[in-house]
């Protein structure tokens, strides 16, 4: 066979990458679905191109059920695989059909757009706490890691206090959901954290069963019926709870993260929110298209062979959607995509909460939620600036999520003499 004709080669994917527009691009070379080797060599298929990704994640003949997985039904996937959680979880995003519709339901009815907007004022108010405690997290030369102070803290109050979850859960439910998308650990560590996860689920439903409040938790279990066709299962009450507080803070966490990297790094955006010649609004928009808070989201299954821009995809293949890849499409957003401009006005919406049925329900609140945080954090410390070379942050071990690990910045003021007004 001429070395024109012969299909591309697998590329790995790294759990890490140092210049992830580099590795993205590299993929987008490929055509619009490339192959990818998954941890242990699991062969799969990235969809790399925003238009490519946008017809497939609502492909009539494209599945989330995991009984389409190939490997997986066949026995060729090992115990305590990396990905596994993503695959076999119980719950909307690996359910089709009526199955996914009665399980995002009870999710969508909790975060309508009216809900979303009653927790303003929440927000709000936890964003002023947290801004009012950074002084607490400063190391001695006066930095604060601000993903950890700040980014992280927000997002996890906020769905577990929607979710009922009690405070003595909620560090160990960040600490265990990063295990479970992270694509770096081995087996052992992989099965123990699912294990974990798992356990700390169940005693959060057992607190809400013993005390129920105005919450998700209380009113999926007070819904929840054995032998009704509209109830939830146990495992798909937990599985329901996984997905909602790994979604629920993680992908806020990366976007706030990511929003305010961007600006530090480019001054002359942040300069263009201050004009009014662009808005906080402007500022999320762009950062979730040119660096997506998730990189690669497992995973969708064809459901017959199927042609995906002159590359075929076989039948129980699984897919990443590539939300970070396609985002910098200059199919899509022209030559300069890879350049952060929050005065763009691209004629495709960028697609890093998804589309068709699948769509992220926490869309909205995500959205409010870094507005508010970033509009008050650069507010409160208009000279925030990075307190180390941005080539120097560490990316996070995984290529599901799409972050840095540490965001160290100078306040840039006294944190103690903060302007509160």
């Amino acid at each position: 066979m001429p070395a024109a004709d012969r299909p591309p080669s697998p590329c790995p994917l790294p759990p890490t990458t140092p210049d992830r527009s580099e590795t993205d691009a590299h993929l987008r070379a490929h055509g619009p679905a490339a192959p990818v080797l998954l941890p242990g060599g699991v062969p799969g298929y990235a969809i790399t191109r925003h238009h490519a990704l946008r017809a497939f994640l609502s492909h009539p003949e494209v599945a989330k059920d995991a009984r389409h997985f190939a490997a997986l039904r066949d026995g060729r996937i090992p115990p305590g695989w990396p990905l596994a959680t993503f695959a076999t979880v119980d719950g909307m995003t690996t359910a089709d059909g009526a199955d996914h519709r009665r399980l995002r339901e009870p999710v969508a009815r909790a975060l309508t757009p009216r809900r979303v907007a009653e927790l303003r004022t929440r927000v709000e108010r936890l964003t002023a706490e947290l801004l009012d405690g950074l002084a607490h997290h400063a190391a001695a030369d006066g930095t604060v890691d601000l993903r950890h102070a700040f980014a992280y803290p927000l997002p996890m109050r906020v769905i577990c206090e929607l979710l009922g979850v009690d405070e003595e859960f909620r560090d160990r439910l960040h600490e265990l959901s990063g295990l479970v998308v992270s694509t770096a650990i081995g087996p052992e560590a992989a099965l123990a954290a699912n294990r974990e996860l798992i356990a700390v689920l169940g005693q959060v439903v057992a607190a809400r069963r013993a005390a129920p409040g105005d919450d998700l938790t209380s009113a999926l279990i007070a819904a929840r019926r054995e032998e009704s066709a509209s109830g939830l299962s146990e495992r798909e009450l937990t599985g329901t709870l996984l997905l909602m507080i790994v979604a629920g803070h993680e992908t806020t966490l990366n976007l706030i993260t990511n929003a305010v990297r961007a600006l530090c790094a480019h001054r002359d955006q942040l300069a263009l929110v201050r004009e009014g010649r662009a808005g906080w609004a402007d500022v999320v928009e762009e950062t979730l298209r040119h660096d997506s808070p998730v990189a690669h989201f497992p995973f969708r299954y064809p459901t017959r062979d199927l042609d995906v821009g002159g590359t075929v995809i076989p039948r129980g293949t699984p897919v990443l959607a590539s939300y970070a890849a396609a985002g910098r499409d200059p199919e899509a957003y022209g030559p300069d995509a890879d350049r952060f401009d929050v005065t763009r006005r691209p004629a495709v919406r960028h697609l890093s909460f998804g589309h068709g049925p699948h769509v992220c329900p926490g869309a909205p609140l995500a959205r409010l939620e870094a507005r508010i945080a970033l509009r008050a954090l650069f507010t409160r410390f208009p000279d925030l600036a990075l307190a180390v070379p941005e080539a120097e942050l560490r990316p996070l071990p995984t290529f599901v999520g799409n972050s840095v690990a540490e965001l160290p910045v100078r306040p840039g003021r006294d944190l103690g003499a903060a302007d509160r007004s």
